[in-house]
């Protein structure tokens, strides 16, 4: 028999046993959610387990401690949605990125339609300084890097040029971008010839990255555009993206028949060719859109210089009327809305044809395309283009190898009048196209959002809901997620989305944005092919 004085000690130490045993054995646990794996796959009923910044349980957890615990009974439990198109030009002003976060996405992909930073380990070691509300990856941008060569000429690059071209790339690349933007609609990636874009997509493809294109038009020239794309990919051997794929100008509504065949060929004959899409029907990009580029040419000095000759006016004049007509303006001034004007802010929110009202003028493409002049003059404004068919946005959204992007630029309520992709992307197609049209199943729309572009960067960590990989998560409401942002009221969050994960820190909770911060800038490692 023990001696009384060991009494006390046995005490003590069932006690310490008891209290280790209660300790909680997981940061956080997501409970009773329909968990939808970011593969496609029909979603099962299961608890999702985190510890710091990992998943490491999924299944039954009813019996098990944490720290913090959600409900998630009724809601879905889906991947952080990727965002493969997203204008984070703002991040270093906006570095919480939430009106992407409130969205659900957990990882932004910067540097699209062919601009990016330069150099671009310098700007990625600030940006790891920041607080970063979401996860920050960049492509390398060829008008960039082509314009810190040969500035707005429009010349094919020497040899030695070409050359410092391709070391460009290669160094973006091995700082960490994930692959080679093109914008062949804009200054300077217009004047490129495919050969020169195929042999700096050669560099990127060495190193494993990707080739996202804004394609050279999107209008009547929309099938050489694709037909060019296509020809990249097997030119350089590289994964591509037809990114906002999108038939623009009611001459070319119907064409996405056409584009979506020319893909599947592609993909038939061995090419890795994809598209990105957004929900809307409408685009947003600058007011130089409408401007032929020979006329914009060398820059805003030599573009003075153009329209103040008279006969290089008028045949400018002329080209901008057909866009206005044919292309981006829709066919009428009022589907020509202002975004951001600098220099005359009451115009935000505005159309070329409100425009044409405020200064008595009839609106005509003719009158118009002055004013488009004029604007371009004053320095330009960014614009949202009502000019597409929504059979073309629904049947490039139905496609096997279409993923959701925004396209959309980071915001901030109370800043010029922005596209309402920027707040409603993601919320949309859940909403809209899965719910309320059932263009998709949700476990397909959740696919193209998570899984399939997590993929297409090579994040074999992200992306999907499994044991070991990174914790980006989004709970949401399929009976109640949508967008609320519109055209004429564009500030607006989304609702039906309570939590939002980021590397295992609750940013979004119970739907208020917190300042806890959990985002990372993302590198690609060179040789680690997208697939």
């Amino acid at each position: 028999m023990l001696p009384p004085l060991w009494f006390p000690l046995l005490a003590a130490l069932a006690a310490a046993t008891t209290l280790r045993a209660a300790e909680p054995t997981y940061d956080l646990i997501i409970s009773g959610g329909l968990v939808y794996e970011g593969t496609g796959a029909a979603p099962v009923r299961a608890d999702v387990a985190v510890r710091g910044d990992k998943i490491v349980r999924v299944g039954d957890l009813a019996g098990a401690l944490a720290a913090r615990r959600i409900s998630a009974n009724g809601l879905a439990v889906s991947p952080g949605f990727v965002d493969l198109h997203a204008h984070i030009e703002p991040i270093e002003r906006m570095p919480d990125a939430e009106s992407a976060v409130r969205q659900g996405v957990t990882t932004v992909l910067g540097g699209p339609d062919g601009n990016s930073p330069l150099p671009l380990g310098a700007f990625l070691a600030r940006l790891e300084k920041l607080p970063l509300g979401a996860n920050a990856a960049f492509l390398a941008g060829h008008g960039t890097i082509r314009s810190s060569v040969l500035k707005l000429v429009d010349r094919a690059p020497t040899p030695a040029e070409l050359d410092t071209m391709k070391s460009l790339v290669a160094q973006a690349l091995r700082e960490g971008a994930f692959g080679l933007s093109t914008g062949l609609k804009y200054l300077p990636g217009t004047f490129a010839k495919t050969d020169e874009i195929v042999a700096l997509a050669q560099v990127a493809a060495s190193l494993g990255g990707i080739y996202t294109s804004h394609l050279r038009e999107e209008g009547l020239g929309l099938i050489p555009a694709v037909t060019e794309a296509i020809a990249i990919a097997r030119g350089a051997r590289i994964p591509v993206v037809l990114t906002h794929h999108k038939a623009i100008g009611k001459p070319t509504w119907g064409q996405s028949v056409k584009t979506l065949a020319l893909v599947d060929a592609a993909r038939a004959e061995g090419l890795d060719v994809m598209v990105d899409v957004y929900p809307y029907t409408a685009s947003h990009t600058g007011l130089s859109v409408l401007i032929p580029s020979w006329a914009l040419a060398g820059g805003r000095d030599e573009f003075k210089q153009r329209a103040a000759d008279s006969a290089l006016r008028a045949k400018m004049k002329a080209e901008i009327v057909n866009a206005i007509l044919t292309d981006r303006g829709g066919g009428d001034l009022r589907c020509v809305q202002f975004s951001a004007v600098a220099w005359k802010r009451d115009l935000e929110g505005k159309t070329l044809a409100d425009w044409c009202a405020q200064r008595r003028l009839e609106p005509t493409p003719e009158n118009g395309a002055e004013l488009v002049i004029e604007g371009q003059l004053n320095g330009g404004a960014s614009c949202i283009y009502h000019a597409m068919d929504e059979a073309d946005v629904e049947r490039i959204v139905r496609h096997p190898q279409a993923m959701i992007a925004s396209d959309g630029r980071l915001s901030r309520p109370g800043e010029e009048s922005p596209h309402p992709r920027c707040y409603g992307t993601f919320p949309r197609v859940l909403g809209r196209y899965v719910r309320e049209k059932r263009l998709l199943t949700l476990e397909t729309a959740i696919n193209k959002m998570t899984g399939m572009p997590a993929r297409r960067l090579g994040l074999a960590d992200r992306g999907r809901i499994a044991e070991g990989l990174q914790a980006d998560l989004v709970v949401f409401d399929p009976a109640t997620v949508r967008d609320t942002a519109t055209f004429e009221k564009p500030h607006q969050y989304p609702e039906g989305i309570p939590f939002v994960i980021v590397n295992g820190i609750v940013t979004v909770d119970g739907g208020r944005f917190t300042a806890a911060r959990g985002g990372r800038v993302l590198r690609h490692a060179p040789g680690a092919g997208a697939r």
